[in-house]
């Protein structure tokens, strides 16, 4: 049986599709996506052991992003080939406002995930298990999945990672704030990012956003400020974390890169505050490059910007 590495992740990868700037309009960069395999490789470019649950194709796409996750070091050992279903697929636009995101996933293997297809004992043995409402807006059958991998990590003691990324393509904004309040108040590290959190709580300021979220249940938030840093709270206090300044280009998968480096360094015993610096960070700097995965820091990228940060 395989062993389990420390931190699993439940979701959809997408075959991105991102179109440059700068391009003539009509060049795409083809990456990789989905934001929960994004946590998954920034956890492992930060020296953390990850694996990765999902569904993929019998397609190219699906081949591809197998050999991605061998490369990168992630144990896609429990992942499953649907039949007949395709590999989700994501195309990134750019513009004043920011980037922008459609999809082509509609009936992908991944939203196709049903709960009877998960590996319990695969989830069990994890330190922290990881999964996003992406993942639970998909499908209902891929939120029934999420729903029951979640209460097996946590009758098993496994803390679990959510992060309230919000596409109010695949769902309503009611059922979207009624599905991930209640999965906070499951959770043991939220996730949240301040735009989407301001659109699901309707308060604005940073601390009474993190107070709400404490206030359902989740003991730590960690609150994803953009090109403002994070905040950080737990019951006893609230801290604003600075960001790392760069000449950022593609915002694309920087929440994610910041969930996975985060996750590494508490598992590494950093506290959260600590954990938070290198995360800003390890953010920032995958802003640099276009795509989700491409320009993801590895761990001496992210020490060597801190020292000369410092």
């Amino acid at each position: 049986m395989t062993s389990s590495p420390d931190i699993v992740c439940l979701g959809e990868p997408l075959i991105e599709f991102n179109r440059p700037k700068e391009g003539d309009g009509r060049t795409w960069l083809q990456g990789f996506g989905g934001d929960s395999q994004n946590v998954a490789i920034a956890a492992a470019r930060q020296g953390a052991s990850t694996g990765y649950l999902t569904s993929v194709g019998q397609d190219w796409m699906g081949d591809a992003f197998l050999d991605l996750w061998k490369s990168e070091g992630v144990d896609a050992s429990r992942v499953t080939r649907h039949p007949t279903a395709p590999t989700g697929v994501s195309f990134v636009t750019h513009s004043a406002a920011g980037h922008k995101f459609d999809y082509l996933r509609k009936n992908s293997a991944a939203s196709l995930m049903t709960p009877d297809m998960l590996p319990a004992d695969y989830i069990m043995g994890a330190r922290v298990f990881h999964l996003s409402a992406i993942g639970q807006a998909i499908s209902d059958s891929a939120r029934a999945t999420c729903d029951a991998a979640l209460e097996i990590a946590r009758k098993a003691g496994v803390k679990v990672s959510y992060d309230t990324n919000l596409r109010l393509r695949l769902w309503e904004l009611d059922m979207a704030r009624e599905v991930i309040d209640a999965t906070i108040a499951r959770c043991d590290i939220a996730l949240p990012s301040l735009d989407d959190s301001q659109q699901l709580t309707g308060l604005k300021e940073p601390e009474a956003i993190a107070a709400y979220y404490l206030e359902l249940g989740a003991p730590l938030v960690a609150l994803k400020l953009g090109a403002e840093g994070s905040l950080i709270a737990t019951r006893e206090r609230q801290t604003r974390i600075a960001p790392h300044l760069v000449e950022a280009v593609d915002a694309t998968g920087a929440g994610d890169t910041f969930d996975g480096a985060f996750l590494t360094r508490l598992l590494d015993g950093d506290d959260a505050e600590t954990a938070a610096r290198y995360a800003n960070v390890a953010a920032a700097l995958s802003t640099t490059g276009y795509g989700a995965v491409t320009a993801m820091p590895r761990a001496t990228d992210v020490l060597t910007a801190l020292t000369r940060a410092a």
